[in-house]
Protein backbone atom coordinates (compact mmCIF):
# COMPACT_ATOMS: atom_id res chain seq x y z
CA UNK A 1 0.00 0.00 0.00
CA UNK A 2 1.07 3.31 -1.08
CA UNK A 3 1.49 6.03 1.62
CA UNK A 4 0.92 9.93 0.80
CA UNK A 5 0.74 13.53 2.76
CA UNK A 6 -1.52 16.17 2.34
CA UNK A 7 0.13 19.54 2.16
CA UNK A 8 -1.21 22.51 4.48
CA UNK A 9 -3.70 24.39 3.20
CA UNK A 10 -5.04 26.78 5.77
CA UNK A 11 -4.39 25.45 8.80
CA UNK A 12 -2.09 28.53 9.15
CA UNK A 13 -0.63 31.13 6.86
CA UNK A 14 2.37 28.97 5.00
CA UNK A 15 4.55 30.40 2.72
CA UNK A 16 6.14 28.64 -0.38
CA UNK A 17 9.24 28.20 1.30
CA UNK A 18 7.78 26.29 3.83
CA UNK A 19 5.54 23.74 1.50
CA UNK A 20 8.88 22.89 0.16
CA UNK A 21 10.47 22.21 3.09
CA UNK A 22 7.25 19.99 4.11
CA UNK A 23 7.53 18.13 0.95
CA UNK A 24 11.06 17.28 0.20
CA UNK A 25 10.92 16.12 4.25
CA UNK A 26 8.35 13.83 2.90
CA UNK A 27 10.41 12.34 0.33
CA UNK A 28 13.13 11.81 2.72
CA UNK A 29 11.41 9.96 4.91
CA UNK A 30 9.32 7.78 3.04
CA UNK A 31 6.25 9.02 2.02
CA UNK A 32 5.03 7.47 -1.51
CA UNK A 33 3.12 10.81 -2.81
CA UNK A 34 2.34 14.69 -1.96
CA UNK A 35 -1.12 16.16 -2.44
CA UNK A 36 -2.40 19.81 -2.90
CA UNK A 37 -6.03 20.68 -1.89
CA UNK A 38 -7.81 22.42 -4.63
CA UNK A 39 -9.64 26.01 -2.81
CA UNK A 40 -9.19 29.12 -3.38
CA UNK A 41 -11.03 30.34 -0.08
CA UNK A 42 -12.81 29.55 3.36
CA UNK A 43 -15.02 31.21 4.79
CA UNK A 44 -16.95 30.21 8.18
CA UNK A 45 -18.16 31.84 11.56
CA UNK A 46 -15.46 30.48 13.96
CA UNK A 47 -12.01 31.13 11.94
CA UNK A 48 -13.12 33.86 9.56
CA UNK A 49 -11.57 34.08 6.18
CA UNK A 50 -8.72 32.35 4.99
CA UNK A 51 -7.30 31.23 1.83
CA UNK A 52 -4.63 28.98 0.64
CA UNK A 53 -1.57 28.94 -2.21
CA UNK A 54 -2.98 28.37 -5.79
CA UNK A 55 -3.24 24.62 -6.62
CA UNK A 56 -1.94 24.44 -9.84
CA UNK A 57 0.98 26.42 -9.11
CA UNK A 58 2.33 24.57 -6.42
CA UNK A 59 2.14 21.60 -7.89
CA UNK A 60 4.38 22.87 -10.73
CA UNK A 61 6.39 23.83 -8.22
CA UNK A 62 6.40 20.71 -6.86
CA UNK A 63 7.30 19.36 -9.55
CA UNK A 64 10.31 20.87 -10.06
CA UNK A 65 11.23 20.58 -5.90
CA UNK A 66 10.68 16.76 -5.26
CA UNK A 67 12.18 14.05 -7.36
CA UNK A 68 10.41 10.66 -6.21
CA UNK A 69 7.38 10.94 -4.81
CA UNK A 70 3.99 10.95 -6.96
CA UNK A 71 2.61 14.58 -7.08
CA UNK A 72 -1.30 15.53 -7.28
CA UNK A 73 -4.77 17.35 -6.55
CA UNK A 74 -7.13 16.21 -4.07
CA UNK A 75 -9.11 16.60 -5.68
CA UNK A 76 -9.02 19.82 -8.55
CA UNK A 77 -12.14 21.28 -8.90
CA UNK A 78 -13.14 21.17 -12.52
CA UNK A 79 -15.35 24.21 -12.32
CA UNK A 80 -12.38 26.74 -11.31
CA UNK A 81 -11.07 26.44 -14.48
CA UNK A 82 -12.16 25.76 -18.52
CA UNK A 83 -11.30 22.22 -19.06
CA UNK A 84 -9.04 22.36 -21.78
CA UNK A 85 -6.69 24.85 -19.57
CA UNK A 86 -6.93 22.07 -16.86
CA UNK A 87 -5.65 19.23 -19.45
CA UNK A 88 -2.73 21.74 -20.62
CA UNK A 89 -2.00 22.07 -16.80
CA UNK A 90 -1.67 18.68 -16.41
CA UNK A 91 0.22 17.73 -19.19
CA UNK A 92 2.88 20.65 -18.51
CA UNK A 93 2.90 19.52 -15.12
CA UNK A 94 3.71 16.02 -15.59
CA UNK A 95 6.43 16.94 -18.01
CA UNK A 96 7.78 19.07 -15.06
CA UNK A 97 7.77 16.21 -12.84
CA UNK A 98 9.48 13.30 -15.02
CA UNK A 99 6.02 11.91 -15.50
CA UNK A 100 4.70 11.90 -11.78
CA UNK A 101 1.38 13.50 -11.73
CA UNK A 102 -1.69 11.50 -10.71
CA UNK A 103 -4.64 13.60 -11.59
CA UNK A 104 -7.50 14.02 -9.27
CA UNK A 105 -10.37 15.59 -10.55
CA UNK A 106 -14.04 16.18 -8.85
CA UNK A 107 -16.87 18.70 -9.00
CA UNK A 108 -15.97 20.92 -5.96
CA UNK A 109 -18.06 22.00 -3.36
CA UNK A 110 -17.25 25.16 -1.62
CA UNK A 111 -19.82 27.41 -2.35
CA UNK A 112 -17.83 30.39 -0.84
CA UNK A 113 -15.44 30.27 -3.07
CA UNK A 114 -17.50 29.89 -6.20
CA UNK A 115 -19.28 33.27 -4.73
CA UNK A 116 -16.18 35.35 -4.57
CA UNK A 117 -14.11 34.33 -7.69
CA UNK A 118 -17.49 34.22 -9.88
CA UNK A 119 -17.75 30.96 -10.68
CA UNK A 120 -21.21 29.16 -11.78
CA UNK A 121 -22.43 26.90 -8.53
CA UNK A 122 -25.16 25.47 -10.46
CA UNK A 123 -25.26 22.33 -12.30
CA UNK A 124 -22.10 21.03 -10.95
CA UNK A 125 -22.17 17.29 -12.10
CA UNK A 126 -23.56 18.21 -15.18
CA UNK A 127 -20.48 20.28 -15.57
CA UNK A 128 -17.93 18.14 -14.58
CA UNK A 129 -19.48 15.47 -17.29
CA UNK A 130 -18.81 17.54 -19.99
CA UNK A 131 -15.55 19.03 -18.26
CA UNK A 132 -14.24 15.86 -17.78
CA UNK A 133 -15.46 14.53 -21.19
CA UNK A 134 -13.03 17.40 -22.69
CA UNK A 135 -10.22 16.89 -20.27
CA UNK A 136 -9.72 13.00 -20.74
CA UNK A 137 -10.41 13.18 -24.26
CA UNK A 138 -7.47 15.96 -24.31
CA UNK A 139 -5.25 13.52 -22.08
CA UNK A 140 -5.84 10.23 -23.78
CA UNK A 141 -6.42 11.52 -27.32
CA UNK A 142 -4.71 14.91 -27.98
CA UNK A 143 -7.80 16.34 -29.78
CA UNK A 144 -11.23 17.04 -29.45
CA UNK A 145 -13.81 19.36 -31.09
CA UNK A 146 -16.58 20.19 -28.93
CA UNK A 147 -19.76 21.98 -28.59
CA UNK A 148 -21.74 21.46 -25.74
CA UNK A 149 -24.22 23.39 -23.06
CA UNK A 150 -21.27 24.63 -21.04
CA UNK A 151 -18.56 24.57 -23.14
CA UNK A 152 -16.81 24.70 -26.52
CA UNK A 153 -13.64 23.83 -28.38
CA UNK A 154 -13.19 24.39 -31.71
CA UNK A 155 -10.58 22.20 -33.36
CA UNK A 156 -8.71 22.00 -29.98
CA UNK A 157 -5.25 20.38 -29.87
CA UNK A 158 -3.39 19.98 -27.00
CA UNK A 159 0.32 20.64 -27.66
CA UNK A 160 2.81 19.33 -26.37
CA UNK A 161 0.87 16.12 -26.28
CA UNK A 162 0.36 14.81 -22.66
CA UNK A 163 1.23 11.23 -21.71
CA UNK A 164 -1.31 9.54 -22.26
CA UNK A 165 -1.78 7.29 -19.61
CA UNK A 166 -1.49 9.54 -16.61
CA UNK A 167 -3.72 8.50 -14.31
CA UNK A 168 -6.85 9.92 -13.96
CA UNK A 169 -8.13 9.48 -9.91
CA UNK A 170 -11.61 10.91 -8.97
CA UNK A 171 -12.58 11.88 -5.53
CA UNK A 172 -16.46 11.65 -4.84
CA UNK A 173 -18.92 9.01 -3.56
CA UNK A 174 -21.97 10.01 -5.26
CA UNK A 175 -23.47 7.47 -7.63
CA UNK A 176 -23.63 9.85 -10.63
CA UNK A 177 -20.24 11.21 -10.23
CA UNK A 178 -19.03 7.40 -10.36
CA UNK A 179 -21.21 6.56 -13.38
CA UNK A 180 -19.58 9.09 -15.30
CA UNK A 181 -16.30 8.38 -14.30
CA UNK A 182 -15.50 4.93 -13.58
CA UNK A 183 -15.47 4.27 -17.20
CA UNK A 184 -12.18 5.77 -17.40
CA UNK A 185 -10.04 6.28 -14.32
CA UNK A 186 -7.81 4.70 -12.82
CA UNK A 187 -8.40 5.41 -9.12
CA UNK A 188 -11.12 6.11 -6.57
CA UNK A 189 -10.88 8.06 -3.73
CA UNK A 190 -12.84 9.00 -0.46
CA UNK A 191 -12.42 11.43 2.11
CA UNK A 192 -12.22 10.41 5.98
CA UNK A 193 -15.23 12.23 6.61
CA UNK A 194 -17.22 9.60 4.05
CA UNK A 195 -16.41 6.58 6.00
CA UNK A 196 -16.03 7.56 9.61
CA UNK A 197 -12.35 7.31 9.44
CA UNK A 198 -12.26 3.58 9.70
CA UNK A 199 -11.86 0.80 7.41
CA UNK A 200 -15.22 -0.52 9.01
CA UNK A 201 -16.85 2.10 7.55
CA UNK A 202 -15.72 1.52 3.93
CA UNK A 203 -17.37 -1.52 2.64
CA UNK A 204 -20.68 0.42 1.44
CA UNK A 205 -18.78 2.96 -0.69
CA UNK A 206 -16.49 0.35 -1.83
CA UNK A 207 -19.92 -1.43 -2.87
CA UNK A 208 -21.33 1.66 -4.17
CA UNK A 209 -17.73 1.91 -6.76
CA UNK A 210 -18.46 -2.06 -7.68
CA UNK A 211 -21.95 -1.32 -8.40
CA UNK A 212 -20.85 2.01 -10.67
CA UNK A 213 -18.40 -0.41 -12.22
CA UNK A 214 -21.04 -3.21 -12.86
CA UNK A 215 -23.50 -0.42 -14.38
CA UNK A 216 -21.05 0.49 -16.93
CA UNK A 217 -19.47 -2.68 -17.79
CA UNK A 218 -16.45 -1.90 -16.38
CA UNK A 219 -14.44 -4.49 -13.95
CA UNK A 220 -14.28 -3.22 -10.62
CA UNK A 221 -10.75 -4.99 -10.26
CA UNK A 222 -9.28 -2.15 -12.65
CA UNK A 223 -9.78 0.78 -10.36
CA UNK A 224 -7.55 1.43 -7.59
CA UNK A 225 -8.53 2.43 -3.95
CA UNK A 226 -7.78 5.16 -2.61
CA UNK A 227 -8.77 7.19 1.10
CA UNK A 228 -8.01 10.01 2.71
CA UNK A 229 -7.11 9.58 6.43
CA UNK A 230 -7.33 12.01 9.15
CA UNK A 231 -3.95 11.25 12.07
CA UNK A 232 -3.35 13.02 14.92
CA UNK A 233 0.02 13.65 16.81
CA UNK A 234 0.48 14.52 20.23
CA UNK A 235 0.68 18.28 18.89
CA UNK A 236 -2.38 18.33 17.09
CA UNK A 237 -5.04 20.66 17.72
CA UNK A 238 -7.93 18.73 16.94
CA UNK A 239 -9.40 20.79 13.89
CA UNK A 240 -9.97 20.86 10.16
CA UNK A 241 -7.86 21.88 7.67
CA UNK A 242 -10.42 25.14 6.39
CA UNK A 243 -12.65 25.58 9.29
CA UNK A 244 -12.09 25.69 13.07
CA UNK A 245 -14.58 23.26 13.87
CA UNK A 246 -13.65 19.73 14.93
CA UNK A 247 -14.22 17.22 12.40
CA UNK A 248 -17.36 14.51 13.34
CA UNK A 249 -15.02 11.62 13.17
CA UNK A 250 -11.98 10.60 15.32
CA UNK A 251 -9.06 11.11 14.30
CA UNK A 252 -6.15 7.99 14.05
CA UNK A 253 -3.51 8.49 17.16
CA UNK A 254 -1.22 6.85 19.18
CA UNK A 255 2.48 6.02 19.06
CA UNK A 256 4.14 4.84 15.90
CA UNK A 257 3.42 1.63 16.20
CA UNK A 258 -0.69 2.02 16.88
CA UNK A 259 -0.87 4.30 13.87
CA UNK A 260 1.05 2.07 11.98
CA UNK A 261 -1.40 -0.75 12.83
CA UNK A 262 -4.17 1.60 12.45
CA UNK A 263 -3.23 2.09 9.17
CA UNK A 264 -2.15 -1.38 7.97
CA UNK A 265 -6.17 -2.04 8.76
CA UNK A 266 -6.76 0.15 5.49
CA UNK A 267 -4.56 -1.89 3.31
CA UNK A 268 -6.55 -5.11 4.40
CA UNK A 269 -10.03 -3.26 3.34
CA UNK A 270 -8.99 -3.44 -0.03
CA UNK A 271 -7.18 -0.28 -0.14
CA UNK A 272 -4.15 0.55 -2.15
CA UNK A 273 -3.47 3.98 -1.37
CA UNK A 274 -3.83 6.56 1.53
CA UNK A 275 -3.20 10.12 1.91
CA UNK A 276 -2.63 11.11 5.41
CA UNK A 277 -4.05 14.44 6.33
CA UNK A 278 -1.89 15.21 9.28
CA UNK A 279 -2.63 17.05 12.45
CA UNK A 280 -0.28 19.27 13.14
CA UNK A 281 0.95 19.78 9.33
CA UNK A 282 5.13 20.61 9.74
CA UNK A 283 8.13 19.88 9.01
CA UNK A 284 8.58 18.12 12.65
CA UNK A 285 5.29 15.99 12.65
CA UNK A 286 6.37 14.75 8.82
CA UNK A 287 9.78 13.34 10.69
CA UNK A 288 8.16 11.61 13.33
CA UNK A 289 5.76 9.97 10.33
CA UNK A 290 8.48 8.55 8.98
CA UNK A 291 8.75 5.95 12.32
CA UNK A 292 5.13 5.07 11.15
CA UNK A 293 6.42 4.48 7.55
CA UNK A 294 9.18 2.18 8.80
CA UNK A 295 6.75 0.03 11.04
CA UNK A 296 4.02 -0.52 8.54
CA UNK A 297 6.69 -1.30 5.80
Amino acid sequence: MKVGIQLPEVERQVSWREVREIANTAEEVGFDSIWVGDHLLFRDAVTGVRGPLEAWSLLAALGEATERALIGPLVAATSFHNPAMIAKKAATIDDISGGRLVLGLGAGWNRPEYAAFGFPFDHRVSRFEEAFTIIRTLIREGSIDHDGPFYTHRQMELLPRARADMPLLIGSNGPRMLRIAVPHVDLWNSWYTGFDNDPAGLPPLLNTVDEACRQVGRDPAEIDRTVAVLVQLKRGTGRIAGSGERPDVTPITGSASDIAESLARFEEAGITHVQVVLDPIDVVAVTQMGEVLTRLR
